[in-house]
């Protein structure tokens, strides 16, 4: 036994480990407090913390793909006004054609030009599409609120000219224009916004 190393007695003869009192010696010097394993701070407080990705996912903003979405806007407007520019020169067609038959009498002209009608249709496209992101933003359930506006409006669209025009033939055709223009921006704004929105 080696005086200066008290831990050599249990290379001597009888040695039993419960025998042995150092109060140094049951402690595993490798792997006790204070040498990294037996504290793991590092490990206790990431699982304390969320994620990174959850805490980035809460200050993040809307999950829209915005160059998806103001490209499907701008092509949806160029559809719709080139619906409401066809639908106008088809009524055009009819009311011109009728005046010369002479049979049921003079019918009178649009309001507007079909060119006016179709500018019209691509502006309020693009209004439609800031309308659907702003509710998109500030709204639980941007498609339904969406929905309701845009049919509330194209309702108003469709009567107000019947109820004030002093034509009626004018008053039916500003209306029926009204109806093509609402009808796909109802349809193509949604469907865009709806294919916008990235998944997570």
């Amino acid at each position: 036994m080696d005086p200066r190393d008290q831990h050599t007695a249990r290379y001597e003869s009888g040695y039993q480990p419960g025998n042995y009192r150092d109060p140094g010696y049951s402690q595993d010097r490798g792997y006790g407090q204070g040498h990294g394993y037996g504290q793991d701070h590092g490990y206790s407080a990431y699982q304390q913390s969320d994620p990174p990705d959850r805490q980035s996912r809460q200050h993040q903003g809307p999950d829209v793909n915005i160059g998806m979405f103001v490209g499907g806007v701008i092509a949806a407007a160029v559809v719709t006004a080139l619906a409401a520019w066809l639908c106008a020169w088809i009524i055009e067609i009819i009311a011109t054609r009728v005046t010369e038959s002479g049979e049921f009498g003079v019918w009178n002209p649009m309001a507007q030009d079909a060119y006016w009608f179709a500018v019209v249709a691509f502006i309020c496209t693009l209004l439609a599409g800031v309308l659907w992101f702003l509710l998109r933003l500030g709204t639980p359930s941007p498609e339904l609120f969406f929905g309701w506006i845009v049919g509330i409006l194209t309702a108003a669209a469709v009567i107000i000219p019947l109820a004030l025009s002093s034509h009626l033939w004018v008053g039916i055709s500003t209306g029926i224009e009204h109806l093509v223009i609402g009808l796909p921006i109802l349809s193509l704004v949604r469907m865009v916004g709806a294919k916008s929105i990235v998944p997570q």
